[in-house]
């Protein structure tokens, strides 16, 4: 089982996107290890492009990061400073005036972002909690000033404007860099840019980056294939039977290497050199079977993630999102980069 991660193609759609933005500085959202493509790997082609803001869900996951990236490389944490956290050689994105006085009485001096809330009612300060410590916070000098928009991915949608309006009239005159724009909100255009950009999904290939390279194969190997026989089914509670004597391979990988079972018998399929070999039956924890009765030959490896069926149309048959095909990924794949 085999993940091939294009690291070239993620550094020109982190350089793509920067380009939309051009007076912001570009981040880098590596959280949840590079959205399963290798954070450890990801993180150092993006700062030999010219990257320095990364940013990860964890600490536990910026501690991991640390050693990969030069020190003038900033890691944020954007759960910010929870109770225990090891935050040496990290930023925190500090979500609450409880996080901020437990910050800075740990780590006075140190390093610090702030998280507001616009709207999403997620994480981040309300503007009644930012209101009553925006004096302190300022005097302490932030490194930066953020939030987060919840349907960038829908331009239209009018929560866009409302958190663009919410975030202004909370941060205006701060004097302070602010950052609001993740993938999608880079692609809302210049109100939404500020000084610092966040890219995430878009770096991986995935919408709502129309426009991005694609990054990663995703090639399983044929343990074995047979012939069934009209009335026959395959796979755990008989969900598919031929119709017609067919040609089945079974291919390693399955859920426990986090290929969603809703994918079973939807319309996904394995590729062979481009051609399509149906799905049939339930994925199950190990395994996966196709119809491979339209290939002259069997070839080692069949793939489900690849330009004829990228990460999103996967994860259209699946019912879901991008985001979540991607940060399933197991670590059973061999991750080979180029």
């Amino acid at each position: 089982m085999t993940l091939h991660i294009d690291l070239q193609a993620i550094v020109a759609n982190w350089t793509a996107l920067a380009a939309k933005a051009p007076g912001a500085r570009p981040g880098a959202v590596v959280k949840a290890d590079a959205y399963g493509l290798g954070a450890a790997r990801v993180a150092p082609a993006l700062y030999e492009a010219g990257a320095r803001d990364f940013f990860v869900a964890l600490a536990s996951e910026g501690r991991a990061l640390r050693p990969h990236l030069p020190d003038d490389a900033r890691i944020n944490v954007l759960s910010g400073h929870m109770e225990g956290a090891d935050l040496a050689g990290l930023v925190p994105v500090l979500n609450s005036p409880e996080q901020f006085f437990r910050d800075r009485a740990m780590r006075p001096g140190k390093p610090f972002a702030i998280q507001l809330d616009t709207g999403m009612n997620r994480l981040g300060m309300e503007p009644g909690e930012w209101s009553a410590i925006r004096a302190e916070v300022l005097a302490a000098r932030p490194d930066f000033i953020m939030s987060h928009l919840a349907c960038a991915d829908e331009p239209g949608h009018p929560a866009n404007a409302a958190q663009l309006a919410a975030f202004r009239a909370m941060t205006d005159d701060c004097g302070v860099p602010r950052s609001l724009s993740a993938t999608g909100g880079i692609l809302l255009g210049p109100d939404y840019h500020f000084d610092l950009i966040r890219p995430g999904i878009g770096l991986y290939g995935a919408l709502p980056f129309a426009d991005a390279q694609s990054v990663l194969r995703l090639s399983l190997p044929v343990i074995q294939t047979r012939t069934v026989q009209p009335g026959e089914f395959v796979g755990y509670s008989a969900t598919w039977t031929a119709d017609a004597p067919r040609r089945i391979a079974t291919v390693a990988a399955g859920y426990a290497d986090g290929i969603l079972r809703s994918i079973s018998s939807k319309g996904a399929s394995l590729y062979a050199a481009g051609t399509a070999c149906p799905i049939v039956g339930r994925v199950s924890m190990d395994l996966i079977t196709a119809d491979v009765t339209g290939l002259a030959d069997v070839p080692g490896e069949l793939d489900l993630i690849c330009p004829e069926q990228p990460v999103d149309r996967l994860a259209d048959h699946a019912g879901t999102i991008g985001y979540e095909i991607l940060t399933s990924l197991g670590p059973r794949y061999d991750r080979i980069y180029r």
